[in-house]
């Protein structure tokens, strides 16, 4: 049976889709995790005064982490401490300045970072940043600095996803998502495919609908990236929500950081984690 001309062309269009998906299937962790394009930072790194440099094992290698403690919390009690995730065009070197404020509350700062990011050894997917993560939480709540209770998970964009997936696995006192997204199967119609072919889906909105404890969204309003209504959704959907939006987009949320640790310090202190 002979195809008609229009028929052709629908199956030659056809053709076209399949293989486009096809490709974006395969390349699709490149795209979520760019994590050459951040580079390979040197061997030899240095940290600020006080930084502990940690590996973190794994069945795929060892994946580094940085972990940052107060200096007045030395011979006296275990310290709150928030363990970070950052987003995806990102290293952990990045971070230990930006968070040294977090120090002056009194709190720990845990970094860890993506397998076969920076130095570190392994393939970026969900399932290796979850083990990954779970590792690293499991080795922090033994530290007899470290109060187990008063763990907090804080991600940034992708970060978002990395945190959400531990504490599915994993308990902590609050939860901080700072431009993150609700699910990756939500940008699928952005590139034309069904959200099945999405191979790392992140829900996180799934998480936050379980969450008991508290849950801080932090939203740049004209976010290009992410758009607003991921954070207002996360928002809407917890059990103990609270909304934070900055007059921002996505890679300068937030636009100011004293009053993102002031904000942030506010919520840390209303739920106990803070005195």
């Amino acid at each position: 049976m002979k195809l008609s001309t229009a028929g052709k062309i629908l199956l030659g269009i056809g053709g076209l889709y399949v293989a486009y998906g096809g490709v974006l299937f395969f390349l699709q962790r490149q795209l979520l995790f760019p994590r050459f394009m951040v580079g390979t930072p040197p061997e030899n790194v240095t940290l600020p005064a006080g930084t502990e440099r940690l590996w973190i094992e794994t069945p795929f290698g060892s994946v580094e982490a940085y972990l940052m403690m107060p200096e007045k919390a030395s011979a006296k009690a275990p310290v709150p401490t928030i363990l970070f995730a950052h987003g995806n065009g990102e290293r952990i070197d990045f971070w230990p300045e930006a968070f040294s404020p977090f120090l002056e509350l009194g709190m720990g700062v845990f970094l860890v970072e993506y397998p076969g990011y920076g130095r570190s050894a392994g393939v970026p997917s969900q399932e290796t940043v979850t083990e990954t993560f779970v590792n690293a939480y499991d080795g922090l709540v033994r530290r007899k600095d470290v109060d187990s209770d008063r763990i907090v998970f804080v991600g940034r964009s992708l970060g978002g996803g990395a945190v959400c997936a531990l504490a599915a696995q994993r308990p902590a006192k609050a939860l901080i998502l700072m431009s993150t997204f609700t699910r990756i199967r939500a940008f699928a119609p952005r590139y034309l495919l069904p959200p099945v072919l999405v191979r790392d889906p992140f829900d996180n909105l799934s998480v936050v609908r379980k969450f008991d404890g508290p849950v801080l969204v932090i939203h740049g309003d004209h976010d290009e990236t992410i758009g607003y209504r991921h954070g207002v959704s996360l928002f809407k959907n917890a059990k103990k929500g609270k909304m934070i939006t900055y007059s921002a987009g996505h890679n300068d949320c937030p636009p100011d950081w004293d009053v993102f640790f002031k904000d942030v310090s506010g919520f840390l202190r209303g739920n106990d984690i803070l005195p």
